[in-house]
């Protein structure tokens, strides 16, 4: 794997970044079933997140019934699978989930209600817009998991993965925060090092192979990973530097 200069597969020197705010991709897919439907209607007004105006921040804390210690963020949950593990096994976090696919939206529902699982709230919409709104330092772990990888040079644009929003998220997470990354498509998992790694906010945490090539013991395995649709998936774990910390130079 390349890290420092992946050739043929690293970002532009100079990334287009005023299409930051478009957001691709499906949100509607086949049509839902009944019990999908029921939930969508009575289960998710409970839980969506309701951004404040752009002047305020989003007062995270009062989003969750009982007192939480942390908030940790999902972009991009997919089927839900794995965000819904870490509130079962983390009842002392407060977890919000961004997916505007409703299908996705839908499974995850279904798993909270099985698992009666009060500390998700659900953001059905561009993770980056609730990034936006929440305060500075509010994150304690924030997870990237199997983003598209839009593998051709013309839709590079599109990857989250990305200056600005490594910038975006420097600012919300707190000092050694740890965002994770994952992928199983050789070229994302180059871009997704060349980039963080390159951000002088973070600092890669892995010192042998086995730190990125091994799944963690608290990293479930989920229906799309257990696919392995383009390879070996690499987990990558970052810190947020330390901000009294001098930047690497």
């Amino acid at each position: 794997m390349t890290v420092d200069d992946p050739a043929g597969h690293g970002p532009p020197a100079s990334g287009n970044e005023h299409q930051r705010r478009r957001l691709y991709g499906r949100k509607l897919g086949r049509k839902l079933r009944p019990a999908q439907a029921v939930r969508l209607e009575t289960l998710m007004p409970r839980l969506a997140v309701h951004l404040p105006p752009s002047t305020e921040r989003l007062a995270w804390p009062t989003l969750f019934a009982q007192p939480v210690k942390s908030l940790w963020v999902e972009i991009g949950f997919g089927a839900g699978e794995h965000l819904a593990w870490q509130a079962a096994h983390n009842h002392h976090v407060g977890l919000i989930g961004c997916e505007p696919f409703i299908q996705g939206m839908a499974q995850l529902l279904r798993l909270i209600e099985m698992g009666r699982l009060d500390n998700i709230r659900l953001f059905p919409d561009d993770g980056r817009r609730l990034i936006d709104a929440l305060p500075d330092a509010s994150v304690g772990r924030c997870f990237v998991l199997f983003p598209d990888p839009w593998p051709k040079r013309r839709h590079w644009a599109r990857r989250f993965i990305a200056p600005a929003t490594l910038d975006a998220l420097a600012r919300v997470m707190a000092d050694d925060a740890e965002l994770r990354l994952a992928s199983d498509h050789p070229a994302m998992i180059d871009w997704m090092l060349a980039h963080t790694r390159r951000h002088p906010a973070f600092s890669w945490t892995a010192e042998r192979a086995d730190d990125w090539r091994q799944r963690p013991p608290d990293w479930p395995v989920t229906r799309y990973e257990a696919k392995a649709l383009h390879g070996r998936p690499a987990f990558l774990q970052f810190l947020r530097r330390r901000r009294s910390s001098p930047e690497p130079g």
